[in-house]
């Protein structure tokens, strides 16, 4: 296996997030343009699964899943699922704010398992870093507190620890190229996909992208390479480490709202931003000042 560069690990992530944020804003451009958010969600897997096979073909990639990292692999494919399955059914019964703040609560949830998974030293200065994200995080979304329904609650806590689980199985699996655990990942989520969009009723067909093609093409490629960025990154550094770097993702989010939606961006939220942005720098300095590497260890 190559040496691993914490730097460039982080930087993939955060290359990551920023793709992240945009896909979700051109994914809400597409909508308003009359393509829904399902029907993109099962052309994009099955752009995934296309992509990454002929790239096996054309680069000689082996698609084998190394044998000790089989069931991580599984983990890794289910919990992807389960994050798009959670988050999207909980706006059914809880405002999409709400929802966000609770699923933006994995980086919490990684960083307490830390000890147990990567046998992290859970210090004072790591909890602090993590309750400032999620406090810029919290500022940043603005929830809308009210109607709170148990089920929605549920499913996006549900998608936070699904985001754990994933993360987690994605920094242990370092073994299995990077175009294998692509292919796989998307194989596994694929009937995830289509289950959401038999059973909103809006499985779409490849006409209906025609509709928004630049959106459409920002959301997908958006995710694309940002997962592709997030599988390399995870392989580099710790699931602690990603996951307090990802806490830029709504800001990214809301800053491109603001431009491209004309939504307005506040002082409250400027704040948010600040803090998120300070835990991140914080966190970065901090894992640099210690002798410990970022890379994980089995």
């Amino acid at each position: 296996m190559p040496a691993t560069s914490p730097a460039s690990g982080l930087l993939f992530a955060l290359s990551s997030a920023g793709l992240y944020g945009l896909n979700i804003v051109y994914a809400r451009v597409a909508a308003l343009e009359g393509v829904p958010g399902p029907t993109v969600v099962i052309y994009r897997v099955l752009l995934m699964l296309a992509l990454f096979g002929a790239a096996a073909l054309l680069l000689r990639h082996s698609l084998a899943v190394a044998r000790e990292e089989r069931a991580t692999m599984a983990v890794l494919g289910v919990s992807t699922a389960f994050v798009g399955l959670c988050y999207v059914s909980s706006v059914a019964f809880i405002p999409v704010t709400v929802a966000a703040v609770l699923f933006y609560a994995y980086p919490t949830f990684i960083v307490l398992a830390s000890p147990f998974v990567e046998g992290t030293r859970l210090t004072p200065a790591l909890i602090g870093v993590v309750l400032m994200a999620l406090a810029g995080v919290v500022l940043v979304v603005g929830p809308a507190f009210g109607d709170l329904d148990w089920r929605g609650l549920a499913l996006a806590l549900g998608a936070a620890a699904a985001t754990a689980a994933q993360f987690f199985a994605a920094a242990r699996c370092r073994k299995t190229n990077v175009t294998a655990k692509m292919f796989w990942i998307h194989l596994i989520v694929l009937p995830t996909a289509l289950l959401v969009g038999l059973a909103t009723g809006q499985p779409g067909s490849p006409a209906a992208l025609a509709l928004a093609p630049f959106a459409v093409a920002m959301t997908v490629g958006g995710y694309v390479i940002g997962f592709l960025f997030q599988i390399v990154a995870l392989g580099r550094i710790s699931a602690v480490a990603a996951g307090i770097v990802y806490c830029i993702e709504p800001v990214v989010s809301a800053a491109t709202s603001a431009l491209v939606l004309g939504e307005r961006l506040g002082p409250v939220q400027a704040l948010g931003g600040g803090l998120v942005l300070a835990a991140i720098v914080t966190n970065i300095l901090s894992e640099r000042s210690r002798t410990a590497p970022v890379v994980p260890t089995d």
